[in-house]
């Protein structure tokens, strides 16, 4: 199946009351986890790509192929889309849309916010003529990915997510409503009356960033609120660097890479379809 943008897969999964998870891919045994996973599960997916992850692996034009020949070879039969995580500008927006990514996130939160809806109209204008969906994001999602480092959480505002929405045409907006990249400190505290008012005043798919460690209780709560894509990377990439670790410390003359990451990859599968089962996304497809 050729890959596909995220924009009927998200509108399908909000009225399902389900959401897709988005698993950012960060080398081939990642892309091979999570596109077995999707698979087997019967789910769509969304395969992240953030841009150190891109640089890390060649460049955009080298991810869109080596996922497009894993989806042939694999005979993946799913909806896939391979989406921009946390683009920083229009030209890695651009750069992506032209590579073959079939979605893309403006990360232009930081910016004051007319800002932000001029950045955002103009990726959503080239974006839509090629095609290829566009998720943009209100607040401060605390924590780090890759280069983007943020101090603290900033609560998005209601009024300001409408506006966007409506200046910008977007197609998925991300909220920041306290969950923050990384392992969490305590536990998570999520922001469900700012997110049921978003969902209501946005009329559109939201998206929740930060989906390690968030319990399944308040997991079940965003989607029961309008959130119908749920980012996860932290998990995958701890659950693989364990079995790396314990591979190599039981067989320490180990050297073949297939025999350490092979497993590793076993585990990032195992860890997608525990949470396609928690989204609701698995016999979605």
């Amino acid at each position: 199946m050729p890959l596909v943008s995220m924009t009927e897969m998200l509108k399908i999964a909000k009225d399902g009351g389900y959401a897709v998870g988005q698993f950012n891919v960060n080398n081939l045994e990642f892309a091979q986890a999570i596109l077995l996973a999707a698979q087997e599960e019967k789910s769509p997916v969304i395969l992240g790509v953030s841009e150190g992850a891109g640089r890390y692996m060649g460049g955009f034009k080298t991810v869109v192929n080596m996922v497009k020949g894993l989806i042939e070879d694999y005979n993946i039969t799913v909806p896939v889309a391979i989406h921009l995580d946390h683009g920083s500008s229009f030209e890695k927006c651009k750069e992506a849309v032209d590579a073959g990514f079939t979605s893309v996130m403006i990360d232009a939160s930081h910016h004051p916010f007319e800002e932000n809806v001029e950045v955002t109209t103009k990726v959503v204008e080239y974006a839509h003529s090629k095609g290829v969906s566009v998720e943009a994001e209100l607040g401060t999602v605390g924590g780090q990915e890759d280069d983007v480092v943020a101090d603290g959480v900033i609560y998005a505002d209601s009024k300001e997510c409408e506006e966007l929405v409506k200046r910008t045409g977007i197609d998925c907006l991300a909220p920041a409503l306290g969950s923050v990249h990384g392992p969490y400190k305590g536990e998570p505290n999520l922001g469900f009356k700012e997110m049921e008012e978003i969902s209501g005043l946005a009329d559109l798919p939201l998206v929740l960033h930060g989906g390690t460690g968030i319990p399944t209780k308040d997991i079940q709560r965003a989607i029961s609120l309008g959130t119908a894509k749920i980012n996860v990377n932290t998990e995958n990439q701890i659950a693989s660097a364990k079995v790396v670790r314990e591979v190599l410390a039981a067989k320490p003359e180990l050297y073949d890479p297939r025999k350490y990451l092979g497993p590793a990859r076993d585990a990032i599968k195992e860890t997608v379809i525990g949470k396609m089962r928690i989204f609701g996304s698995s016999n979605k497809a």
